[in-house]
């Protein structure tokens, strides 16, 4: 059984869809800890499910590698086998990414590695292009530069602006995020090799 920590920043839609798979007794892994970089609504989700829930509060620390430092060692706590980041709104230092490479992984609403960064979604409008997507990368020191394990395209809809298409985008997130937790759990997926590279992604567009 594969252990899982998520780390939140904000409502956690993601984390409730993988707490609610993970909650199924075929489902080979199983959420151990949620923490945040601050109070966040998510909680609320770990508490539904019994799930216990901690804080690492960034205003609290005079630098990232600080902030890092103690996440790490509240990650430690639980000796997850993965790190899912589910809109955690920080970038880890590099020294915890390197601590727990290639055990953290991250989705981002974009074909990567079109449009990276914060704003995606926005960056994605701008351009005017007729599609964008959804990505689940392993994270390392760059922002969204990670070896990608899945993404899925998806139409980019006259009329639509940031609201629309990323709602759009969320449950293509949130389904290929559950597909790499299993498949990492199953044995399907060595993020070791994955990391390794270079691999194709499992695209799931076709």
């Amino acid at each position: 059984m594969l252990s899982v920590a998520v780390l939140i920043s904000g409502a956690g839609s993601n984390l409730r869809a993988l707490l609610e798979a993970a909650s199924e007794p075929d489902f080979p892994a199983r959420i151990v800890v949620v923490g945040a970089d601050r109070e966040a609504a998510g909680f609320s989700h770990a508490e539904d499910f019994g799930i216990p829930s901690f804080m690492v509060p960034w205003e609290q620390f005079d630098s990232r590698e600080a902030w890092g430092a103690e996440l790490g060692a509240q990650l430690a706590v639980w000796e997850p086998d993965l790190v899912v980041l589910s809109g955690l709104m920080r970038l880890l230092p590099a020294t915890l990414v390197e601590e727990w490479a290639p055990r953290i992984v991250n989705t981002h609403p974009a074909y990567l590695p079109e449009f990276p960064g914060a704003h995606g979604v926005r960056d994605a409008l701008a351009a005017g292009v007729p599609q964008t997507g959804a990505s689940v990368i392993i994270v390392d020191a760059g922002v969204d530069s990670g070896p990608i394990l899945a993404q899925e395209r998806v139409p980019v809809f006259e009329g639509d602006d940031e609201h629309s298409l990323h709602e759009r985008i969320k449950p293509v997130e949130r389904r290929l995020l559950i597909d790499v937790v299993e498949r990492i759990a199953a044995g399907d997926l060595d993020l070791a090799a994955a990391a390794a590279g270079p691999q194709d992604p499992v695209d799931s567009s076709s």
